[in-house]
């Protein structure tokens, strides 16, 4: 025996508040609509309704019309900066390892203290000209 099944249409309700967050994100200029569907899973024409209904900037007759593709060059050159930061950031670590193992090094083999001190006294000459 067959079972008869019907399909279920899924249809998701959203608060007011809700709605109004997604809204003031958008307006905030943190988020893009295409940043909030992938967020949220809302489809983008949803948000943009939402837009038109809650937004305080969008006045009546006119629309919001977002250039999704500087978003997308936007969020590539904060990558792309990232990465450079992020390069740099681990050359500069290189070069600090390498130093504290010189410094090391001068100490061990040389008997240099190159590190500061501070429990050593102050030398005379800089008290003497302090004093004048």
């Amino acid at each position: 025996m067959k079972a008869n099944f019907k399909k279920l249409r899924k249809h998701r309700r959203y608060s007011d508040a809700f709605k109004k967050q997604i809204v003031s994100d958008f307006e905030s200029g943190n988020y893009s609509v295409l940043q909030l569907k992938k967020l949220h899973g809302i489809g983008q024409q949803t948000v943009y309704s939402w837009i038109y209904k809650f937004s305080t900037f969008n006045e009546k007759g006119y629309r919001v019309v977002e250039m999704e593709d500087s978003t997308t060059n936007k969020v590539k050159g904060l990558e792309l900066k990232i990465k450079e930061l992020e390069a740099a950031l681990g050359r500069k670590q290189i070069m600090v390892d390498y130093l504290e193992t010189m410094i090391d090094v001068a100490k061990e083999d040389l008997n240099i203290d190159i590190k500061k001190n501070y429990a050593t006294p102050q030398s005379r000459s800089s008290n003497l000209r302090s004093k004048k």
